[in-house]
C-alpha cells in the first residue's frame, strides 16, 4: 500500500480548524504539517505512531502533536463504531497570541512542549475528549473561547507523558523539502521492491556521488540508511498487523531475513520477534 505524503496549509487567516469525525481507517496516511495538532479518538483499540514514536492505545487517545512531526492517522485499521475530533492549530496563532499575552504563557510553553508529541491520561484525558466531541456543535467564536479553555486544562495538567525525549525539530528550508519530498514519495512508492541509488539520484537531477553527499548533509543518514529505517518503520506496521516475520520481511523490501533480522535489531535496539511480543502484551 502506497503512503501519502502531503502538506495541510488551510486559510492563512483562521487560527484553528475543526475535522468532526474524520473517518480514514481505511487509509495509511503517514503525513506531516506545519499545523499543531490536537487529535482524540474513543471506542478504538489502535497505533499511535508520531515521528519515531510508536505503541498501542487501547480504548482513547488524546494527543498534541507539534508543528512538522510526520504522523499516521490514529483511526488507521479500526473497524469498531469510533468517535474521532482532530483540531489543527495555525503555527502563527502560538507567537502572535500565546506568546505576545502574559496570561496565556502556560499555553505557550504547552505548545513548545508539543514538539516532543504530548500524549494525555486520565481525567484530562477524559474532560478534554467529552469537550472535544461538543466542538463542532457551537459557533465560530463559542469554538474559538472554547478551545481557549481545551488548552488551559492541557496547560496545567500533570497527567501527561512525552512521545519523545528531545524536541522533533523541522530543520529543512522550503526547496529542501520540496527535493527530500519527492525523494520520500519514491520510496513511498518504490520501498517493496530494490531500489538503486542512482535512479533516485536523477530523480533530483543529481549524479550519484553529488546525491549522497546532498543526502548525508541534509538528513545526517545515508541513503541506504535511511531507506533501511524507512523499511523498518513499515515492519513495525505490519509486524503489529498480525504479519509473521518471514512474510513482513520480504513485504518490506529486504532481500534475506538475516539482513532484515539485523537490520531491524540495529534500528530498534531488539529483533522482530521480541519486538512484537513486547509492544502486542503492553
Amino acid at each position: 500500500m502506497r503512503i501519502q505524503l502531503e502538506n495541510i496549509s488551510p486559510d492563512s487567516k483562521s487560527s484553528f480548524r475543526l475535522l468532526h469525525n474524520p473517518r480514514l481507517n481505511h487509509l495509511f496516511f503517514w503525513h506531516i504539517h506545519p499545523e499543531y495538532e490536537l487529535v482524540y479518538i474513543e471506542g478504538a483499540n489502535g497505533t499511535r505512531h508520531v515521528g519515531s514514536h510508536i505503541a498501542q492505545y487501547k480504548e482513547s487517545d488524546l494527543v498534541l502533536i507539534g508543528s512538522n512531526i510526520p504522523h499516521l492517522n490514529f483511526d488507521y485499521g479500526i473497524q469498531t463504531d469510533y468517535k474521532k475530533e482532530v483540531l489543527h492549530i495555525n503555527p502563527t496563532f502560538k507567537n502572535n497570541v500565546f506568546n505576545e499575552i502574559s496570561e496565556l504563557s502556560e499555553i505557550f510553553q504547552l505548545f513548545e512542549r508539543s514538539q516532543h508529541g504530548i500524549a494525555f491520561t486520565g481525567l484530562t484525558k477524559a474532560i478534554v475528549g467529552e469537550r472535544l466531541k461538543k466542538l463542532h456543535a457551537l459557533t465560530p467564536f463559542q469554538q474559538f473561547l472554547e478551545i481557549l479553555n481545551i488548552f488551559e486544562i492541557l496547560s496545567t495538567s500533570d497527567e501527561f507523558f512525552l512521545l519523545h525525549d528531545n524536541p522533533v525539530v523541522n530543520k529543512y528550508n522550503k526547496k529542501e523539502q520540496e527535493r527530500l519530498r519527492k525523494v520520500y514519495g519514491f520510496i513511498d512508492e518504490h520501498y517493496q521492491r530494490k531500489i538503486e541509488v542512482d535512479e533516485v539520484a536523477a530523480l533530483c537531477n543529481l549524479g550519484k556521488s553529488a546525491f549522497c553527499r546532498y543526502f548525508k548533509k541534509a538528513t545526517g543518514s545515508t541513503f541506504i540508511e535511511f531507506l533501511n529505517q524507512y523499511r523498518i518503520g513499515q515492519a513495525k506496521r505490519l509486524l503489529l498487523m498480525g504479519k509473521n516475520v518471514s512474510e513482513t520481511c520480504y513485504e518490506c523490501g529486504f532481500e534475506g531475513l538475516s539482513y532484515f533480522n539485523r537490520t531491524f535489531k540495529k534500528v530498534v535496539g531488539e529483533n522482530p520477534s521480541k519486538f512484537k511480543k513486547k509492544i502486542l502484551n503492553s
